[in-house]
């Protein structure tokens, strides 16, 4: 179980630094004129922006499976107790 949390704890960290990446990029494309530039930062943002929902996706499945695991664990003590 330890590592299940500390898998999910670096996805969040995984998740803010990407969410700091966006708000950077937003920040320099902002600061860019010409199309090119622009072209470029929108790509990367683009990019970007994908990454938070894969995260958070892998995430939650990382939280389904510890939460499964831990409902089968109980199951099979409460089989026990009643033996």
């Amino acid at each position: 179980m330890p590592d299940i949390v500390l898998n999910i704890a670096e996805v969040d960290e995984r998740i803010a630094a990407v969410r700091e990446n966006l708000r950077q990029l937003v920040e320099q494309a902002a600061a860019y004129s010409g199309a090119p530039d622009e072209d470029l930062m929108s790509r990367r943002i683009a990019e970007q922006e994908a990454h938070p929902e894969l995260l958070t996706e892998q995430r939650n499945e990382r939280l389904g499976d510890d939460r499964r695991e831990s409902r089968h664990e109980s199951h099979r003590l409460a089989q026990r107790e009643t033996k």
